[in-house]
Formats: structure tokens, sequence, C-alpha cells
């Protein structure tokens, strides 16, 4: 048998379970066999394990924080195009009673190059933080995003804006998959759902923000569209200081051999932690990666692509189906689009209701956020794609009924529920942009999967404003029986996709996918790990 850290540990007992088909069964050397390593911290319930792991909890919820920019932009960017002020300075057409409006090539314009700007940062600054660490992709994705906001600062005609959102969207795409690979390496197993829920908050309270502040100005200088704009040097300024604070990964440092900096880093975030061996720790990550790449090389699997490949495929897969689904299900239309969409529909303060969707959303957030750990992710996402697609599905309805002030608080009604549905939704999918992929290819799934669903929102932007505007297709609220049809298969498929992560190291996330474990028995199937704490818990 090959050689073992328990070989060397004499107080750490062999223990011994009987297994049906291969008789006697040193749990501990299985679990090592496949890259797993207790680090005696597995038992610890959620708020122990938050009290333990102070600092380990504090860097990963700055890093989330970033999050709040991101939403702030894409917030901007859909709603200040009903501003008075912003449509006047960028005016291309008239509208039917000669008022100056933008032509549903420049709204679509608009809305499409910040998700190709996505694409763009998620599918090549995974290389950088892959090669040179997670800081860097950070500082680099930082200079982008204050490029883009010095943009929009000065743009004073149409096309300057869309270069501002191509910079926008390659920051916010380079944000969106490097925040949750970071918080899924730093965070303790235990409350790692927690953490990367948090990234959602972030992000929905910058999104909140960014209609409210669009509101305010509507109040008393409804043709300022710069203030709101330049509220965003605050937050660009304090992620500066939060990535200049982190630490990098030790995960990823582990990964590239540089045990003494892992170590270092270590020490920083598990600070204070009573019992914490660094050398035992390190050991645990180590062994993850060694195995990893032992697999990955016997499989012939063994460069980046391979996220395309084999269990890694359905990784990758499973990653993007909960963002993926969301973009069929609506969400360019009541996210990006919204005050946009609530004003074609008639609603006298489109402003105004979408303030109250994004206050929803913050209080939705925060029940997943603090449930996930305990529950698990999988029921809530699914659920919450089977709630858009019954919202979409009502709200459709109410395009063929005549139009009243019932109709009206009808759509305001459907539109909450449906928001209940994408927090659900949107805040686990993220979560599983960062915990479902390997550790040796988390950066490149991770920007990935993220970028797959991003090419749904290219494709949402170029077709939403035609659906919307009054002087394209004028579909109003028909337009959510589009997404009833193309949205039905993603939600059902959802619960034959999506897997529990719940609780699950990289090590053990590694043995059940490359078991084929189905999806939906994720959180019923044991691991070695799993079946070693169980043996040394009955032995104590």
């Amino acid at each position: 048998m090959a050689t073992s850290p328990y070989d060397e540990k004499p107080d750490i007992l062999h223990d011994e379970t009987r297994g049906a088909e291969h008789g006697v069964i040193d749990v501990k050397e299985d679990a090592y066999s496949k890259g797993q390593l207790a680090t005696g911290y597995e038992t610890l319930t959620i708020p122990q394990t938050v009290r333990k792991f102070k600092w380990a909890f504090a860097f990963c919820f700055m890093a989330t924080f970033a999050g709040a920019t991101d939403g702030y932009q894409i917030g901007i960017n859909g709603n200040i195009i009903a501003n008075p002020g912003f449509v006047k300075q960028f005016a291309t057409t008239v509208d039917s009673t000669g008022e100056p409006a933008l032509s549903a090539p420049v709204l679509s314009a608009i809305g499409t190059i910040q998700s190709v700007g996505q694409i763009i940062g998620m599918t090549s600054l995974p290389f950088l933080a892959a090669r040179y660490g997670r800081k860097p992709a950070m500082f680099l994705l930082w200079l982008i995003l204050a490029a883009s906001v010095i943009c929009e600062s000065t743009a004073k005609h149409w096309q300057v804006w869309v270069v501002a959102k191509l910079f926008s969207g390659i920051g916010v795409g380079s944000l969106q998959f490097i925040t949750p690979t970071y918080v899924s390496e730093v965070a303790p197993t235990r409350v790692r759902g927690f953490l990367l829920m948090m990234y959602n908050f972030w992000f929905s309270v910058g999104g909140f923000f960014a209609p409210v502040a669009l509101q305010i100005m509507s109040g008393y200088a409804p043709d300022n569209f710069r203030t709101p704009i330049y509220t965003q040097w605050s937050q660009i300024g304090l992620m500066l200081i939060i990535y200049i604070l982190l630490p990098e990964s030790p995960m990823w440092l582990a990964s590239q051999g540089k045990e003494e900096l892992a170590k270092k880093n270590m020490r920083r975030i598990y600070k204070g932690v009573e019992g914490f061996d660094v050398e035992q720790q390190y050991e645990a990550l180590a062994l993850t990666i060694a195995h990893e790449k032992a697999v990955a090389t016997a499989t012939g699997r063994d460069k980046w692509y391979a996220i395309f490949q084999g269990p890694n495929l359905r990784r990758t897969i499973a990653s993007t189906w909960a963002l993926s689904a969301q973009q069929v299900l609506g969400l360019t239309l009541f996210y990006t689009y919204a005050s946009y969409f609530f004003k074609t529909a008639g609603i006298a303060d489109p402003f105004a209701v979408t303030c109250i969707t994004n206050g929803i959303q913050l209080v939705i957030i925060i029940l997943v956020a603090v449930s996930v750990d305990y529950f698990g992710r999988r029921n809530i996402c699914c659920g919450g794609l089977s709630t858009m697609l019954i919202a979409v599905t009502l709200i459709g309805i109410l395009g063929v009924v005549p139009k009243s002030d019932a109709s009206n608080k009808l759509l305001v009604f459907f539109s909450c529920i449906y928001i209940v549905g994408l927090q659900c939704s949107g805040s686990t999918g993220w979560g599983f942009v960062g915990e479902l992929s390997s550790q040796r290819l988390r950066a490149h799934t991770a920007g990935f999967a993220a970028a797959i669903s991003c090419v749904g929102g290219v494709i949402m932007n170029v077709l939403v404003p035609y659906m919307l505007s009054p002087t394209a297709w004028n579909w109003g609220l028909k337009t959510a029986f589009f997404y009833t049809g193309l949205g039905a298969p993603a939600a059902i498929g959802a619960w034959f996709i999506i897997p529990e992560p719940k609780g699950l190291t990289a090590a053990e996330l590694d043995e059940l996918f490359d078991a084929g474990v189905k999806p939906w028995r994720f959180h019923k199937t044991k691991t070695a790990l799993q079946r070693q704490i169980e043996v040394q818990q009955e032995n104590n």
C-alpha cells in the first residue's frame, strides 16, 4: 500500500470498517487514496465555524463586497436609458410625438456590448488568474472598471457610451468569475455557501441603488444623469483598498508549488484558530491538488480545455445551468430593462416599481444566504427557476387581457414573485460557478461557465429592445410568453442537472463527479471522508 500521512502520525488511529464487497477497509487510507484528508474541523457547527474562522470569514466577506460595483454597473446600464437627460444627450431619433428617442438598434447595441464585454472578460482573465494568481486578475479588472467609469463620466456621444459599456462588461465579467473562485478556495467549507451568497447580496445592493439614484435625480433634476455615474468612484476606490488587503489564495499558491508563501497566507487567513496546524492543513490542500493532477494525467485531460471533457464537462454544465436558465427565463427583461419594461407596459412610475422589486431581492437573498448551509443549494435553486417559469407565464397572460388598474397591480405582484425565484436561483447559481469545478480547473470552469450564460445575455440584449420598443415589435407584456416557451426545458432540466455541494470539499466533489453519481443523489451519497469521520465519531 502506498504511504500516507497516517503512517507518520501515530496519534491518529487506523479505524477499520467492514465493507459488504471489499471486506476490511481502512477508511482513512480510502479517503487518502481519493485525495481527501481530514482537517479536524469537519464536525463544527456553522456558528462555531464562523467564530473560529473569523478572519477567513472576514476576507471572503470583503471580497464579495466588490459585487456591489457589478450590480450597480448593470443596473445603471439598463435603467439609465429611461432617464430623460440621457435620452436627450444620446438621442438618435424621435418618437411619434416628436420627442428625442433612442432607436432600437442603439438600445440593442448599448445592452449587447456589455454582455459581449462580459464574455471577453470571462474567457480571457481565467488564463491570467490560473497562471499568475487571483490577485493580479483582481487588479487588472479594477483598472478596466476604472476606465469604464472614466468613459461614462465624459461621454457626449452614444458611441463613447458603447465603449464605456464594453470596458464595463469586461471588468464586470472578470469580477463575476474571480469572486466565486476566490471565495470557494478561501472560505471554510461549512460556511462556504453563505459567503458565496454574499456576492449576490452585494450585487443586488448595487442593483438596488442604481434605480434609486436615478429615481432621486428624476425628482429634482430629471435631466441630470451624470451624478449617479460619478457615485461609482466611491465603489471603485473601496474596491482597490479591498483588493490590496486580500491575501492571495493559499490553494492557488499550493497548486503552483509555492509552499512557504501558501503557509504564510494560511497563517494570516486562519489567524487565531485554536489548534490550527498549518503543516497538516497545507498537506490537505497539497493532497487534493496532487490527486487531481494524477487523475488528469492518467486520463489525458491535463489541459485547460479538459473543462469540456468527461466528468469536467458535467461540472461545467452544472456550473452554468442556473445562470443560463435565468437568461431564457427573462433575466434581461426583468433586470437589465426592468424600468423600460414597466414603462412600456404603462406603469406610471417605472422607477418606483423597479425599486420595490429590487428591495424584495435584498430580503430574499438574506433569507437564502442564512439557509443554504443548513438546507443546501439544489432545492432552493431549482425551486427558484420553477417559480420564475410560473411567474413569466402569469405575466404573459396579463398581456392578452384588457388593461386596467387591477392588471397593473397584478403585474407588480407577479413581478415580485418572479424576483423571489430570480434571487433564489441567482444567489445559488453564482455559488455553483465557483464551487462545482475541480480545484485544478476552477478559474477556467468558473470563467467559461459564466461566459456561457452571458452568450444568452448577448442574444437577449439584442432581442428585448425590439420586443419592447413601440417603434419595433411592441410585444409589451406578451414578451413574457416568449420566455415561457424558451425557459420551460431549462427550469425542468435543472432538477436533473444541478447537484448538491453543501458541506463537500473540493476532493469530495471530485470523488462524486468522477464516480458518475447522479446529481439528485449527491446529498445521499457518502464520500470517503464522510465515512472516515463517521468511524472516528463512533470510536470516540
